[in-house]
């Protein structure tokens, strides 16, 4: 558990007992027994409500830490993956869709995915970071020709840049390296923090009051050093991957790390959680970069050759080609991770080759 603390709180309830109970989190969000029957009954009243309002789909926050079990890690155990499929099985009979969150080794990610509806691909941003700091493509490559294709595609949440997803499994670390070795690893972090002037550091780890100490708190705009053309390459790769892209609201805005909101709170978290003025949204979607991001948001809803068949062109480890086609219809982008040399192209109206400006 890569939390500060104990995921454990004394309480007294209103009879005057006192009792310890699950805090994974916060004192503030008891577990449930998700075994007891109780528990059990207390998911499927919210499961049935949820129905009855018409709600189609569901997310399963850290459901990692579901099952308790004495003696064990109490994380992703066989039980929780057993857990994870009868929740959704029982969820699908009501017409809804799981969705699993989670920040695990990458191939836990992978064995979850093929339990449920949805996963988020956690592992993608600091991949996509190492790319361009790295300047090479070859451990980005080998994710994307594993990961599942089930997924909500993000460069950033509401939460830091995870580092646990790329990393090796902390239960055997020689026996399951991760897909990043842990030196560029260290590396990468330290490159974040130079990217955003030190910012990032302030609110990562130790530094602030966090509950994830294996993520990077930090916009990615600023993760990418303010770079207007390799973040809009970054978002490029993001909506170019299989899957359901999500981006942030922060991340839609290019936005910059709220230092202040940080030294109010002294949550390392909310260096990425900047609360935007009406107008603030207005002046800052006129900005260049946020023009460019929608005009590639679009072109990602409406072209036709992204509902057809994926595909991942050979090339050199700084290399990397992505293409989407149907029938007649087509997107490829290319980029060189060497000199950051770049091209999204993709078939006209009239069929004719057209090329997407980056800059």
């Amino acid at each position: 558990r890569p939390r500060p603390g104990l995921p454990l709180t004394y309480a007294t309830l209103k009879n005057g007992e006192r009792r310890i109970l699950w805090t994974t989190f916060t004192a503030a969000q008891i577990d449930i027994a998700v075994r007891h029957p109780q528990g059990r009954a207390y998911l499927t009243s919210i499961l049935q409500t949820l129905a009855a309002h018409g709600i189609r789909m569901v997310r399963l926050d850290a459901v990692g830490y579901a099952i308790k079990r004495a003696g064990a890690s109490c994380f992703m155990m066989p039980e929780t993956f057993d857990f994870i499929a009868e929740f959704a099985g029982e969820a699908r009979a009501l017409g809804i869709e799981v969705l699993v969150e989670i920040h695990a080794y990458y191939q836990r990610q992978i064995e979850i995915a093929a339990r449920v509806d949805w996963v988020y691909d956690f592992a993608l941003p600091p991949l996509v970071l190492h790319a361009f700091n790295f300047r090479t493509a070859s451990a980005l490559k080998r994710w994307i020709a594993v990961r599942p294709t089930n997924a909500l595609t993000v460069l950033d949440t509401h939460d830091g840049i995870g580092i646990i997803d790329i990393g090796a499994d902390a239960g055997d670390r020689a026996g399951h390296p991760g897909l990043v070795p842990p030196d560029e690893l260290d590396a990468l972090v330290e490159r974040i923090h130079a990217a955003s002037s030190g910012q990032s550091r302030q609110a990562t780890g130790a530094a602030a009051s966090n509950l994830d100490l294996y993520q990077v708190n930090c916009t990615f705009f600023d993760a990418m050093g303010r770079d207007e053309t390799a973040y809009l390459l970054a978002r490029a790769i993001q909506f170019f991957l299989p899957g359901v892209p999500q981006v942030y609201y922060v991340g839609l805005l290019a936005g910059h790390n709220d230092m202040a909101l940080l030294a109010s709170t002294q949550v390392g978290r909310d260096i990425n959680r900047h609360h935007y003025a009406e107008a603030e949204v207005a002046s800052d979607c006129e900005r260049p970069v946020v023009r460019r991001l929608i005009a590639l948001i679009r072109l990602r809803n409406s072209h036709p050759a992204f509902g057809g068949s994926f595909s991942v062109a050979a090339g050199g480890d700084e290399e990397l080609h992505l293409r989407w086609q149907q029938h007649e219809e087509w997107a490829a982008l290319r980029i060189d991770f060497s000199d950051l040399s770049h091209e999204l192209s993709f078939s006209g109206p009239d069929g004719g080759r057209e090329t997407f400006a980056f800059s």
